[in-house]
């Protein structure tokens, strides 16, 4: 990996300099637009609302492929070159977390900007958890079981945050500074198009809500844990088969089954990311479906309301 690294690094060495230099006044360098990179697609579509046509986006983990495992292609690291912002999660996906110091290195006149900066960081699960407010709540009322006990993850926090349409308007903000600051000749025309896209989310906000509204402490089964913010926020608990990228073992599927039929749920959510074979078998023994969902979907408005309407079928 690291010779493999080293071979890419100076075969792009030019491409990145040559791309730095057209980075003059704060303008664009490419197109007469700012070519801004990102990790995952639901921040492309965060920059394309806020950016419209003065961006250009590259998107580094292609959808349908995993960012906690993906490597990107040459010719992905050479469109770096010319980038100006690169708008990262920030929260710890794996995929910035393996490659955002080699990617700065590509290009070191990049903006960084932290899409997370004001975002509440949850814990990531473990073996045994409950997501959130919900499992706050019921510890301090004291309805909640050991089976769904919360307790902090050995090496970070949960990394899928813009799946809180809540915190996707805090992501929003942070875009803007960030193109402001690449781009200060748009600043009016970028703070038009931020404040429109918020009131997208805010109402995004209000229709989850009615659609979850009567799904308070709903257990959702899911086999990768992509869904916690979304699950704290509107008063559900997931409950991941999957923990840390390993799949699950058989003693915790056997454990979710028999939590699932004493709890009479019968939907186990897959991400398109992810193996379905575990949910199928879950699914299977208890007499449910396996729905599929995926949480970096470009369409990030649209993709919500699929969600939460799934969610609201529990």
């Amino acid at each position: 990996m690291a010779v493999r690294y080293l071979f890419l690094l100076l075969l792009l060495l030019p491409v990145s300099l040559s791309g730095c230099s057209g980075r003059d006044n704060g303008q664009a360098a490419v197109n007469g637009k700012v070519n801004v990179a990102v990790s995952i697609e639901p921040v492309a579509a965060f920059v394309e609302a806020v950016g419209k046509e003065r961006v250009q986006v590259t998107v580094m983990v292609p959808g349908g492929a995993s960012p906690h495992t993906y490597e990107p292609k040459p010719s992905q690291l050479r469109s770096l070159g010319s980038a100006l912002l690169y708008a990262k999660v920030g929260s710890g996906i794996e995929f910035e977390r393996r490659w955002m110091a080699r990617l700065e290195k590509l290009n070191p006149r990049l903006v960084i900007t932290d899409c997370s900066k004001g975002v509440e960081l949850l814990s990531a699960p473990t073996a045994k958890v409950k997501a959130g407010k919900e499992a706050a709540h019921q510890e301090r009322s004291g309805d909640g079981s050991d089976a769904y006990e919360e307790r902090a993850h050995t090496y970070g926090f949960d990394p899928h945050i813009w799946v809180s349409p809540r915190n996707a308007v805090k992501m929003v903000e942070n875009i803007y500074a960030g193109l402001v600051e690449v781009d200060p000749e748009g600043r009016e025309a970028y703070r038009a198009n931020k404040d429109e896209y918020i009131k997208k989310l805010q109402a995004l906000d209000k229709k989850i809500r009615a659609l979850l509204s009567g799904k308070r402490g709903a257990r959702v089964i899911t086999y990768h844990p992509a869904w916690g913010y979304l699950t704290a926020e509107y008063g559900l608990v997931e409950v991941p088969v999957e923990f840390e990228g390993k799949p699950p073992s058989s003693r915790s599927v056997v454990e979710i089954i028999k939590r699932a039929r004493n709890e009479h749920v019968t939907t186990v959510f897959t991400s398109v990311q992810f193996s379905r074979r575990a949910a199928e078998v879950i699914a299977k023994e208890i007499g449910g479906k396996v729905v599929s969902l995926n949480p970096l979907e470009r369409n990030y408005i649209e993709n919500m309301e699929r969600v939460a309407t799934a969610f609201s079928k529990l």
